[in-house]
């Protein structure tokens, strides 16, 4: 059977898929002033028989109030909430130009899920939070994004082999 990459952007809806790993792409996007670097892993993935999460939408409109009665804003925090918790993998990605607020609050909600690969740019405001964070609850830290990829692989690998076990 041929691998085939599928991606599901935010707010569409979340497949209901058990026989493939599904790996979201949690870190900086910063309401989209983050560069696009979930573009360069779901590339570096392709040919993966793997379901890509990825919150960043190309529809995002800045003017969308954050606040939990903006029905558009409601639906997008509602999708990632539901696409983390769907995740086998969660790739974070923290870059050191970036604040990314939404994604720390994603790694204390899943810090000892044993979900988590986390890549925390040098220069990331709080890397230091990240670091002991992460140690704390064991999850697999890596240096690069090229690491980062390298390791979803891995963990696919294994998803798939203890799902034939």
């Amino acid at each position: 059977m041929a691998m085939t990459l599928s991606i599901v952007t935010a707010p569409a809806p979340l497949p209901e898929e058990p026989s493939r790993p599904k790996v979201y792409l949690g870190g900086s996007i910063d309401m989209g002033g983050a560069p696009d670097w979930q573009a360069d892993v779901i590339a570096a993935l392709e040919g993966d028989d793997v379901i890509v999460l990825n919150p960043r939408r190309p529809d995002w409109n800045t003017d969308w109030a954050p606040d939990a009665s903006e029905p558009h804003f409601r639906q997008q925090v509602e999708w990632e909430l539901a696409a983390l918790e769907a995740a086998d993998v969660i790739l974070l990605h923290l870059a050191a130009d970036t604040k990314s607020p939404i994604s720390l609050l994603e790694l204390g909600l899943h810090a000892g899920s044993g979900k988590l690969i986390v890549h925390c740019s040098e220069g990331y405001w709080r890397k230091g939070n990240v670091d002991i964070t992460a140690e704390r609850y064991g999850m697999e830290r890596v240096d690069t994004i090229d690491e980062l990829i390298t390791a979803v692989r891995r963990r696919i690998t294994k998803i798939e082999a203890d799902k034939n076990s």
